[in-house]
Order: C-alpha cells, then structure tokens, then sequence
C-alpha cells in the first residue's frame, strides 16, 4: 500500500454496529448516502453503504464517512478515507461544495462510482439526467463555463494589483488589466461559480483547476 494510503488508512475506527437510517428529504443539503454490493465469502452479496454526513462532530473538527454492510456499521473514519472491503477498498472525498469522490477501487481491475441513493441529492441529480440527458448536458456544459468564465476573470483582475508589488513590478512590469468589472459583476460571477460548483458535486465532479479555484 502506497504512503499515502497507508496515511489515510490509520484513520480508520470500528463501527458500533448501529443500524443505518433511511434517507430524509430534509437531508438533502446535509447528508450524502451511496450504496455497493459486491460478492462476499461463501458466494453471498453484501450490500454495503457509505453515509456521509456532512458535517463535524462537537468534539471534531473534521466530517467522517461512516461504513456499513448489511444496514449495520462496521466502519468510520475521517476524510478523506479509505475503507478495506472484499476485494478491493471504498474512497470517500469530498471538497467544500459536497462529495468529490466515492468510488471501489478493486485490487486488479478499475475503480467506479458508488450508486447514489435514490433519494439524495446525487441520485436526483443522477435521474434527472438519465430522464433528461439533453438538459442536463446542457446544465453539464453551462457549470463548466461558469467556472471557466470565472476562473479566468479573477486571474486577470488579480494579476494587475499582484503585478505592482514592487518586487514584481521590478522583474516583470506592471500589467494592466483589460478588464474591470463592477462589483455587482464579480459578486454574480463569484455566486454563479458556487452554483457551478455545487452542480458539479452532485455528479462527483472534480477538478483541482476549476472547482478548487472557484472556492
């Protein structure tokens, strides 16, 4: 197991053994629920779950993904988290906008996506676009834009007041920026990339470039 892995892995506590809650529609902004089976010893399924409230505990400053097989829990641990399963490991992330990856990584083979509960925010956005595979392309499309829209317009209005400082001027020149938005614009912008972003979780989408650098 690589350093890394290792790292994430020490994070890892037992589960109590607690039964699994169904999903809530008052959860939908606060609680993220995905759902693998996979085949176990002896030739039996086991249905695991991955709940991901999100939110710290009073006594924690960080948020837990928490591991279930078969409706009891057998596992947390802190993000980002890797969780041992047959045949392979469970990765739970997530960034400031919600979950950026939950997928099985099996032991020879390639990872993929956990299924979302029906009910979450991820499953609606993910039969949303199986219903509306048009419209969501397009939804898809216009959150890339947004980000890259944004992203872009920051980076040149940053650059002018970076470029005065005297060390930089000294080296490179001040730059003068092409653009100048109102307030208001950059604030729509800035509102519009949130939107984006938070889109784009929903699909487990994620790009350090973009997504983080909407933050």
């Amino acid at each position: 197991m690589a350093l890394k892995q290792w790292a994430v892995s020490r994070r890892l506590k037992p589960g109590d053994g607690r039964e699994l809650q169904r999903f809530r529609w008052w959860q939908l902004p606060v609680r993220s629920l995905f759902w693998l089976r996979l085949p176990g010893d002896g030739g039996q399924e086991g249905l695991h779950a991955v709940d991901v409230p999100h939110w710290a505990r009073l006594d924690d400053s960080r948020i837990r993904a928490h591991l279930f097989l078969d409706s009891r829990q057998v596992g947390e641990s802190k993000l980002p988290a890797l969780f041992p399963v047959d045949g392979g490991v469970i990765e739970v992330a997530m960034s400031s906008y919600g979950i950026k990856r939950c997928h099985y990584r099996p032991s020879d083979g390639q990872p993929f996506q956990l299924t979302p509960d029906s009910a979450s925010a991820e499953g609606r956005r993910a039969r949303f676009g199986a219903r509306h595979p048009g419209l969501s392309g397009a939804i898809t499309v216009g959150s890339v834009l947004l980000l890259v829209i944004g992203v872009g317009l920051n980076l040149l209005q940053l650059a002018e007041p970076i470029s005065e400082i005297p060390p930089v001027a000294q080296r490179g020149g001040a730059f003068d920026s092409p653009i100048h938005l109102p307030i208001w614009l950059n604030l729509a912008l800035g509102g519009g990339a949130v939107l984006a972003s938070m889109e784009r979780a929903l699909r487990l989408r994620y790009s350090s470039l973009l997504d983080a650098a909407g933050h």
